[in-house]
């Protein structure tokens, strides 16, 4: 196991599965310790935390709808109680959102989506941010989307958030810096992972072919750029939008 972390603690939201699950997994193999958050699913996150236990990591599994404040800090207090403190936060939790034009969405819909991953990204903040403060340390990474700069059909909802969180992120970085805090976001594009496995072969093999390096995204892919920005390799890196795209979008 490699040990650059000094076993520091990271909360993973929405860490049972797919990009959360390769990131909990790879960061549990760097040494950290792991709170794997999820909101419904506690088999797939046991799954998790009972293979980085399988090889010797520390993981635990926290329920909490992270647009909950009290479930939320009620998840804080269960991780500090554990380990003391968290010392990096991925912000990854999926939020449903309703895919369709413009023209035939309500705003409902579209209200739906901003309001909830934009409170998803606020009360997480809010919750962990004290203790860092305190420690003058912290990492924090935002899962973003390439969606949030280009636009694709049927995805304004989604879209429009994760462009949101992208503004978000630079103001939490730009307030946060001084007390030794990164902030930072990690847009994917298309990633191979249960949430996309709907989306036809066609347009899979079209996108690949459209990506220089020549493929989709897998989920280890992604979790390999939010362990490097959890690390202290980027100690002096905040406010950056980090594409894995493959190099579809070069921003």
């Amino acid at each position: 196991m490699e040990q650059d972390s000094m076993k520091k603690v990271v909360l993973i939201t929405g860490g049972g599965r797919g990009i959360g699950a390769e990131a909990s997994m790879i960061l549990a193999k760097r040494g950290y310790r792991v709170a794997v958050n999820y909101v419904s699913n506690a088999n797939r996150a046991n799954e998790v935390v009972q293979e980085i236990l399988n090889y010797g990591g520390e993981a635990i599994a926290v329920k909490a709808d992270v647009r909950q404040p009290n479930e939320v800090d009620q998840m804080v207090k269960e991780i500090c109680f554990k380990w003391g403190s968290i010392d990096a936060l991925v912000n990854n939790a999926n939020i449903s959102f309703a895919a369709k034009p413009f023209q035939e969405m309500n705003w409902e819909e579209f209200s739906q989506k901003l309001n909830d991953e934009m409170k998803a990204a606020f009360t997480m903040t809010k919750a962990i941010i004290p203790m860092m403060i305190k420690n003058g340390y912290g990492r924090i990474v935002y899962v973003a989307s390439g969606l949030a700069k280009n636009p694709s059909p049927k995805m304004i909802a989604h879209g429009t958030a994760k462009a949101g969180l992208v503004q978000f992120a630079k103001y939490v970085a730009q307030e946060l810096g001084p007390n030794g805090i990164t902030v930072n976001v990690i847009a994917p594009g298309l990633v191979d992972t249960e949430a996309t496995a709907d989306q036809p072969a066609e347009f899979r093999e079209q996108m690949a072919s459209l990506t220089p390096i020549g493929r989709i995204a897998n989920p280890e892919d992604v979790a390999r750029a939010i362990a490097m920005y959890v690390s202290d390799d980027c100690q002096f890196i905040t406010g950056a939008y980090v594409p894995v795209n493959g190099g579809i979008a070069m921003d």
